[in-house]
């Protein structure tokens, strides 16, 4: 999905993220860990980027991927927020909910994968 840069996009992506997940059948665990990053990075991707904002959320061998592209070359990178910050943790955070996570070669696009079973 493309959109615009607004800070209501962002439970928007949320709720068709969620719905999505649903829909393939995964672990309420995992899909609320993909929601969490999809929040995160859509959040970065409108603070940060550049013009309209692209989230691709791919699932496939119970691997959830999340791609949101926001059109600034320089590559997300993780920050130490410090204890009075209210921001600057959501990289920290999918890093320690991800399976893996990075930013494409032009540092258009920050990715995290997630390990997603199908519910039982």
């Amino acid at each position: 999905m493309a959109f615009t840069p607004e800070r209501a996009r962002v439970h928007r992506m949320r709720r068709i993220t969620a719905a999505h997940l649903a829909l393939w059948g995964v672990d309420k665990s995992a899909a609320d860990n993909v929601v969490l990053a999809v929040s995160e990075l859509v959040t970065n991707g409108i603070l940060h980027g550049c013009g309209d904002i692209s989230l691709k959320v791919l699932y496939a061998d119970d691997e959830v991927r999340v791609e949101v592209t926001d059109g600034n070359p320089e590559p997300a990178r993780l920050s130490a927020a410090g204890d009075e910050d209210v921001s600057g943790r959501g990289l920290l955070l999918i890093r320690c909910f991800a399976r893996d996570w990075g930013v494409s070669a032009d540092g258009l696009t920050t990715w995290a994968t997630f390990a997603a079973v199908r519910k039982q």
